[in-house]
């Protein structure tokens, strides 16, 4: 067996090099941990953005049927589970039969994870449906 096999031998250090991935490790760490958050947070904002989505289709579904404010809110509250607190709704147009009704749903959508949170702020989010009225 020759000699530079690589096989029982050590590794030699130089003095000085003992820990030195630890240390690396240790200041990788915060850069690290602070991109998971971003793109959990990013992932929260998208889902919420689904759900407000849903939201805004589920009340204009309502306002199809019942052109009034309230049955789109009704509409709303009920499709997605969005913080009733920090949703906004407004009906535009059809009052009557075969016009159009605009449904409009804005959310403040929180930005709650360590870190994140105070970096970004909350994020604004906005979905409008048009359907003729029933």
């Amino acid at each position: 067996m020759s000699r530079g096999s690589g096989q029982g031998e050590r590794v030699r250090r130089r003095p000085g090099e003992r820990g030195q991935a630890t240390v690396e490790f240790a200041l990788v760490l915060p850069l690290v941990v602070l991109i998971a958050l971003v793109v959990a947070q990013v992932g929260l904002v998208a889902k919420d953005m689904l759900l407000v989505h849903h939201a805004a289709r589920e009340g204009a579904r309502a306002s199809a049927v019942d052109p009034t404010l309230g049955a789109a809110r009704a509409g709303v509250a009920g499709a997605a589970a969005l913080d009733q607190s920090r949703v906004s709704v407004t009906l535009s147009g059809g009052t009557s039969e075969g016009d159009l009704a605009t449904t409009t749903v804005v959310y403040r959508a929180p930005t709650d994870l360590p870190l994140v949170g105070a970096l970004i702020g909350d994020v604004t989010l906005r979905a409008a449906v048009t359907m003729r009225v029933e």
